[in-house]
């Protein structure tokens, strides 16, 4: 580093470079476990994509009608229902939230906890060690991180790349891969929702229009082109009435949202194809003023097309792109889709998960393995695969660990450990395991105790 900064007095026993996702929920872990740690986050608020990025509800991981991911996740949910900022439909889907008071909960948690938080900060590039041997992967020994105050080092016996894009992995030097066999990432999304809808109407129109609700309080409805949606015709009225674009058909999606009467949540629109690598300034930008423009235009449709919606207005747009893959670390194992249809488990087990293979493919279409099709052993109801602590282990740095949808997987199995309740159990994983690490074992992340760290989990109410 060449860059003129200052070095923080303080140091921490484990830092957590972004408090999205799994970085909230692996600095709530490490906090618990009894040691110094501080998260670092570039917005004002923890959460990430399920708060900045207003990706609601969060997407269930069941198995033989059992919720996966526990522990944290399951006190999330209790802390959400108790101030009305959650919700459990009649089909007992206990995944409904307000982002808005996630936010709140994360950072009470966090701070209950003993951890410290920095928020409007960026990771700017990593410290390392002296050069690898033939036995001794390097460490990350500190954070160059950017704020208000300019250019400060911080240092930590352990790091968390929470970051989502694996940044200080990738400015570390360490592999890692990106995109599809052609370099091709997933599609991003911008969400947005529209408040002032009368939702009991709404609903009434939806039954009558071939997608039954159980409740106006508990809202979902759809339209992708060509999937035999009974929205499809109002969208093709729309688009070649110039309402719409026909891109603007490719994914449409809305729920409901606790806590906020007479607001849905659209998990849309979708970017423009060209436009689908977050991790590069010039697309997650550009993602911004195309994502508000067919924003625009959807507000039209809704207001126009749909009962309910005729006075309805833009309530919330995402401060966050929703991005679903970028990079993916190179770590000590790598999922593959293999592992994942055959059910395969590990010893060194951190997470279970059988939420399928979900593509969103700007190439067309969406490739999705639904749980009722197929011969293969993950098709059984009561199917899971698990996710090894190899995984968040990228080669070639010791003290650095990686939960969340950067862990080391290929591009389709990512598509299936990528939503937020595994990266909860990922991060939960992480952070107890650094804490232990830095604690324990000089910053070694490889030197964890794993049926330790996995009995440790279960005292916590973890799955694994």
């Amino acid at each position: 580093m060449n860059l003129p900064y200052q070095t923080e007095p303080r140091t921490w026993d484990v830092i957590v470079a972004g408090g999205g996702t799994a970085g909230a929920i692996a600095g709530i872990a490490a906090a618990r476990a009894g040691v110094r740690v501080l998260v670092v986050e570039a917005l004002g608020s923890l959460g990430g994509t399920g708060t900045n990025a207003w990706v609601t509800p969060l997407m269930r991981n069941v198995s033989g009608g059992q919720n996966l991911n526990r522990g944290l996740t399951d006190e999330l949910k209790v802390r959400l229902h108790a101030r009305g900022d959650g919700a459990t439909d009649a089909n007992g889907n206990d995944n409904w939230f307000n982002p808005e008071g996630l936010k709140m909960v994360l950072e009470q948690m966090l701070l209950e906890a003993g951890g410290e938080v920095l928020y409007h900060t960026h990771v700017v590039a990593p410290i390392l060690s002296p050069q690898a041997t033939s036995d001794k992967p390097q460490a990350v020994t500190a954070l160059v991180l950017h704020n208000k105050g300019g250019l400060q080092a911080f240092r930590a016996g352990v790091l968390i790349d929470a970051t989502g894009d694996a940044d200080v992995v990738m400015r570390a030097g360490a592999p890692f891969h990106a995109g599809d066999e052609d370099g091709v990432h997933q599609a991003m999304s911008l969400r947005f929702t529209l408040a002032g809808v009368d939702t009991a109407r709404l609903c009434a129109f939806l039954g009558r229009h071939g997608q039954p609700q159980a409740s106006p309080d508990f809202l979902h409805f759809w339209m992708v082109w060509g999937r035999k949606s009974s929205l499809e015709p109002l969208f093709r009225e729309a688009v070649a009435a110039g309402v719409l674009e026909e891109r603007d058909g490719d994914y449409f999606q809305g729920f409901s949202v606790p806590g906020r009467p007479g607001e849905i949540s659209f998990n849309c629109p979708r970017i423009r194809a060209d436009l689908n690598d977050g991790s590069d300034p010039w697309h997650l930008s550009a993602a911004q003023t195309d994502g508000r423009a067919a924003i625009d235009r959807l507000t039209a449709f809704c207001r126009a097309s749909l009962p309910g919606c005729e006075t309805a207005y833009i309530g919330t747009v995402a401060m966050m792109v929703g991005v679903r893959e970028t990079r993916r670390i190179v770590g000590e194992y790598t999922l593959t889709l293999e592992d994942i249809l055959d059910c395969r488990r590990f010893p060194d087990s951190i997470c279970r998960n059988h939420y399928p293979v979900d593509i969103h493919s700007v190439k067309g279409g969406a490739r999705l393995l639904h749980e009722r099709d197929g011969a293969a052993p993950y098709f059984a109801p009561d199917a899971y695969h698990d996710l090894p602590y190899r995984a968040p282990v990228p080669v070639g740095l010791r003290n650095v660990l990686v939960p969340g949808r950067a862990a080391s997987s290929t591009f389709e199995a990512q598509s299936a450990i990528r939503v937020q309740q595994n990266c909860h159990t990922m991060g939960e994983a992480a952070g107890i395991a650094a804490a232990w690490a830095a604690r324990d074992h000089g910053g070694e992340v490889r030197a964890v105790d794993i049926p330790a760290l996995q009995t440790e989990m279960r005292r916590l109410g973890g799955n694994v």
